[in-house]
């Protein structure tokens, strides 16, 4: 089965103008999930934003999920929620939002991180950075995890590149620089056409 694609918005974006490029990646490929990167923003920033990606990504079918904020996924009618700070955060985050909503681990650095959060009726483990450069130890650890676990890998290739989305043996594959930094929905649409492939 071909891996699904999860997309991170830009650390920068701007509720207004990123809405009309996050449709046109909606409209040119299937997105499962989308992550809504909050950066140093204020709440109210952040839940601006939030809001905005919530309409377009939900009105096209997708889940969409905010960062370490339970209680603002349940306020602002997000799917769910991406904790990147640790076991005690992940545990507080299931209890909190369980079985209603999503639960995701990230900043996993190695297969203990990703054992010890396995364990904690998570929705998936993410593997790899939220942007910037590709790290080949992330993906060695999302393979190794896809092999062996049945709790959904993604793999957060930042740099990633179509032609590589084809040996990408991973539930979901997480962009996020590489798709903003060109023309995003050409760009989504040739990673789809890529792993449908696979």
């Amino acid at each position: 089965m071909a891996a699904q694609l999860f997309i991170v918005t830009p650390a920068s974006a701007d509720p207004e103008a990123f809405a009309p490029t996050l449709m046109a990646v909606l409209a040119a490929a299937q997105v499962s999930a989308i992550l809504v990167r909050r950066d140093d923003r204020s709440e109210a920033d952040y839940a601006k934003l939030a809001t905005a990606i919530i309409n377009v990504g939900q009105g096209a079918g997708c889940a969409v999920l905010v960062e370490e904020d339970p209680a603002l996924a349940k306020r602002l009618g997000a799917d769910g929620v991406h904790i990147s700070g640790g076991a005690a955060a992940v545990k507080a985050a299931v209890k909190a939002l369980k079985p209603a909503l999503i639960v995701g681990a990230g900043n996993v650095q190695s297969r203990h991180d990703a054992m010890t959060m396995g364990e904690m009726d998570v929705d998936y483990v993410f593997f790899g950075p939220l942007e910037g450069a590709t790290d080949a130890a992330a993906n060695d650890l999302a393979l190794w995890w896809a092999e062996t676990f049945e709790i959904p890998a993604v793999l957060s290739d930042p740099g990633a590149n179509p032609e590589l989305a084809q040996t990408a043996a991973v539930e979901f594959v997480a962009l996020s620089t590489s798709l903003w930094t060109a023309q995003p929905a050409t760009t989504a649409a040739q990673f789809a056409t890529a792993m449908e492939q696979a």
